[in-house]
């Protein structure tokens, strides 16, 4: 049997790594806190002798998705103060291939290769085949790609999609908006759609309505929205929803993607039974005569947690024009 390969997704919160066979198998799933470690370097060598692995079957190939945009050698994360060189982290680590792509490009890579119960439907009805999909999703930040077909195979988008503009719907997102605005240069959809934008966008709905805000973690804005505990809450995830709704509703109409739309990042997937009944699907239908464009296209939500693992290990076989290699 050949090594098996190293896979890597960082995260600004957690590095998790597994091994990937020759079949996309992947095999000794650990996940670690990267606050614990002074850069990928560290994490990686953690993670290698917790895997007890024999010389022999040590991974000689790597390929590792991280949380920043590429383009070059060094990558400085967004979200967490590691500066990544991939020549560097080959030589440190003593491997004879190391790849680095952006967390979305591999999660992007992943889409058509995603298990049975790695996904569940979110409205519409079947995709279209060998046609674009769109990808977003909010986590720490707002990750936003795309598969688009190229001849027989699939090239993902690797850009910066969740700093355009966030756009404003109804008054109460308007009045949303002028606050922010008076706080922040540039209100993008990230500032709003992502972990600490679901925990702003709750404090600012407490303050229009003159009320002290009770909760200083995402975490309880999410139970308390879920339990349907707190008014203020349950609005701040049902305004999250429907702006989620849309921002996929334009990458959809972008992109042309009648191959369905993937929410991806770890927010969505914890709110599902809330964003299933939400007014996610309504507003992202809602775009007057282009309703019946987006009516058929379906949404799917990640549910899968090793998917951009899963797509790391298609970094090796599949186009990606923006993958750092060394």
């Amino acid at each position: 049997m050949p090594v098996p390969r190293l896979v890597g997704d960082i995260g600004a919160t957690n590095a998790r790594f597994a091994l990937a066979a020759a079949d996309g198998g992947l095999h000794l799933e650990r996940s670690f806190r990267c606050a614990e470690f002074a850069g990928l370097s560290e994490a990686v060598a953690h993670y290698l002798q917790t895997a007890q692995l024999a010389p022999a079957d040590r991974p000689r190939e790597a390929a590792m998705a991280i949380a920043a945009p590429l383009s070059g050698d060094v990558v400085r994360m967004t979200n967490l103060p590691w500066t990544i060189s991939a020549a560097g982290t080959r030589k440190a680590l003593g491997l004879d291939k190391l790849l680095l792509l952006n967390d979305f490009t591999a999660l992007a890579l992943a889409l058509r290769h995603l298990p049975a119960d790695g996904w569940q439907q979110v409205g519409g009805g079947k995709p279209r085949r060998h046609m674009p999909i769109a990808l977003l999703g909010p986590g720490s930040g707002l990750g936003v790609s795309g598969l688009l077909p190229a001849g027989r195979g699939w090239v993902p988008i690797a850009g910066e999609g969740g700093h355009v503009t966030l756009p404003a719907s109804t008054e109460r997102e308007a009045a949303v908006l002028q606050r922010l605005r008076g706080e922040f240069a540039h209100v993008s959809a990230e500032r709003v759609l992502s972990g600490p934008g679901l925990l702003l966008l709750y404090r600012t709905l407490c303050e229009l309505d003159g009320d002290v805000a009770r909760f200083a973690h995402v975490e309880a804005v999410s139970e308390q929205a879920l339990a349907f505990s707190d008014p203020h809450c349950v609005e701040a995830v049902q305004l999250f929803c429907e702006w989620l709704g849309t921002v996929a509703s334009d990458l959809v109409l972008t992109l042309g993607a009648h191959g369905g739309c993937y929410i991806g990042g770890g927010i969505v997937p914890r709110l599902l039974p809330l964003f299933a009944r939400s007014g996610f699907r309504s507003r992202f239908e809602a775009k007057g005569r282009y309703r019946s464009y987006l009516e058929p296209i379906p949404v799917y939500v990640i549910t899968d947690g090793a998917a951009a693992l899963r797509g790391c290990a298609r970094a090796f076989t599949d186009s990606s024009p923006r993958v750092v290699a060394a």
